[in-house]
């Protein structure tokens, strides 16, 4: 039903965020990094209301690398680098080179080497080595200048219940970005739900289930009852930490072998079981429906025992 619904993400420009089923397994095989992890951040003061505030904020968030805001050229007959800021991008993101200079000079590749030539920045190598100035270049190419680790696109959007400004990322890092000034940090929302496990503990997480499961059913147009989802989530966040509904977490640590091996690899189960000796004691309804019995609920789970009276005469 859910695949057969077609649902366009209404949100943000360009980020493109999993929707429908494949969102619904990833929620249900408590995956460790989502395969769009997004994060929802309001903003707070002057950001929420100013354009101009928010994009800031938005370029403290947002990962920068060396080859965003500069073009980077080898010499090799002088054996150096050459980096080349881009005005324009620089200050669009808010970086000056006097930033570069301070986090080059941080990469062990290349400390000390790091000389300010103009309005350019020039890396000399202390070796006559082609070998140490590609070392050099790729260290410094994916340099990061500024930013939060692991958020590639910030994109800023207005909220449609309260028209105040929130960034919407590519990439999460809840940790980080919680510390971020102008950030509302309590409404803070990603998608990664292990992630607001580590953060935030395990009631978090158990409520983060919930509100993904229901905001993506919800999503495909299927009303499914919130006591369903909550089962779930307690099924799957009950002993302390997130665990799938797969045969890596709950279903593969049923007691019952019967019940364990009617869900996957069968054989191994089975195996398995006589191997240790394990007994199954038929309490579940699974196992009583395998082996032809009646399931012990409702009428199955009495058992009545006649006793008859004695005939009048017959010795006590």
């Amino acid at each position: 039903q859910m695949n057969m619904r077609t649902f366009h993400y209404a949100g943000v420009a360009n980020i493109n965020v999993t929707q429908g089923l494949p969102r619904l397994i990833e929620i249900v095989d408590a995956r460790r990094v989502p395969s769009t992890p997004s994060m929802q951040i309001p903003l707070v003061g002057i950001a929420a209301e100013d354009e101009s505030a928010a994009r800031h904020v938005a370029a403290d968030i947002e990962m920068t690398a060396l080859i965003d805001v500069a073009d980077l050229k080898t010499d090799v007959s002088n054996m150096r680098l050459i980096i080349t800021p881009n005005a324009h991008k620089m200050d669009k993101r808010g970086v000056t080179i006097d930033d570069m200079l301070e986090k080059l000079n941080k990469i062990r590749a290349v400390r000390g080497m790091v000389e300010k030539s103009g309005f350019s920045i020039v890396i000399t190598s202390d070796v006559q080595s082609f070998k140490k100035l590609q070392v050099m270049h790729d260290a410094v190419k994916n340099a990061k200048i500024k930013g939060i680790d692991g958020i590639t696109r910030a994109v800023l959007s207005k909220n449609r219940r309260n028209g105040k400004f929130e960034i919407i990322t590519e990439g999460s890092n809840l940790k980080e970005v919680l510390k971020v000034r102008g950030v509302d940090a309590p409404n803070v929302m990603t998608n990664s739900i292990l992630e607001i496990a580590d953060v935030l503990g395990i009631e978090a997480a158990r409520n983060s289930i919930i509100y993904e499961a229901g905001g993506t059913l919800g999503e495909a147009g299927l009303d499914v009852d919130i006591r369903h989802i909550m089962l779930v989530a307690d099924l799957m966040t009950n002993d302390g930490s997130v665990k799938a509904i797969g045969r890596h977490g709950v279903s593969g640590r049923k007691s019952s072998v019967l019940a364990r091996a009617a869900f996957e690899i069968t054989a191994a189960h089975l195996l398995h079981a006589a191997m240790v000796g394990e007994v199954d004691h038929l309490e579940g309804v699974t196992e009583n429906i395998i082996v032809g019995q009646p399931v012990t609920l409702g009428t199955g789970a009495v058992n009545l025992i006649y006793t008859p009276k004695n005939k009048e005469g017959d010795k006590e």
